[in-house]
């Protein structure tokens, strides 16, 4: 019988890859994300199968309760994958809340609107896999929201593995580096035109703190995902993937 995941952020970068990686491996997929346009690209790139779009925004309750119609059985994962990035700093224009509000509770709001459906799965085991980032291990000046949230993740990740443990749900969180992606792409824009340099330029700064000196790619990240769903020990757990850039 083939499994079900439903995806958040699934319009664009890390988000499409995972989507497509799963569908060849003949999961239908639910791609959950505020921007309709981009979800159905994703869509229409899947392996053939029972496929939905949930137009839905991870901040509001509300929106998310809206999709419970569209789903047809029980699903075998939850993917915790939206989120945004960028700086943030004190004063009128602050983004802490709209970060923190969509990294940290979207997530919380996006697995506990789905969990009942996570439950009602038939399979031995269930999963949940929280897209982190390495600076929930890292600082960076102006990015506190940031890192405060996706360190957030990592404490949320933990907690429900307990939480959830009973269930037989694996619960666990991974921690991408710098990844091809437009948000990544965008932040080395936004750094590089703070410290006055090229974007090349401090793409070879970035580089130099990076052993392998490069950036993964979205379907490398993909594929752990995909393994942390074919596993059935590991569960609490985070799983750096950022080319030896951190490695304690």
């Amino acid at each position: 019988m083939r499994k079900s995941v439903i995806i958040s952020g699934a319009g664009s970068g890390i988000g499409r890859a995972i989507a497509i990686r799963l569908s060849e491996l003949n999961f239908d997929c639910y791609l959950l994300g505020r921007n309709a346009v981009h979800l159905q690209k994703t869509l229409i790139a899947l392996k053939d199968g029972d496929h939905y779009i949930l137009s839905a925004d991870i901040k509001n309750k509300e929106s998310l309760a809206s999709t419970l119609s569209t789903l047809r059985r029980p699903v075998d994962a939850l993917i915790a994958n939206a989120g945004i990035g960028g700086e943030n700093t004190w004063g009128d224009s602050d983004r802490w809340n709209d970060i923190v509000e969509t990294n940290l509770t979207g997530t919380y709001n996006f697995i506990n609107t789905f969990l009942p459906h996570l439950k009602a799965s038939t399979s031995p085991y269930k999963h949940i896999v929280m897209t982190s980032s390495i600076l929930a291990r890292l600082g960076v000046a102006n990015y506190t929201a940031y890192c405060a949230s996706k360190a957030g993740l990592l404490g949320l990740m933990r907690s429900m593995s307990i939480q959830f443990a009973d269930d037989k749900i694996l619960v666990n969180a991974i921690c991408p580096g710098w990844v091809n992606t437009q948000m990544s792409q965008d932040g080395m824009q936004g750094i590089a035109n703070g410290i006055g340099v090229s974007v090349q330029e401090f793409y070879d700064i970035a580089m130099q703190s990076v052993p392998l000196r490069k950036m993964s790619e979205p379907s490398e990240i993909a594929d752990l995902v995909a393994y942390l769903l074919h596993q059935q020990s590991v569960t609490g757990q985070t799983f750096d993937i950022n080319n030896g850039a951190l490695m304690s």
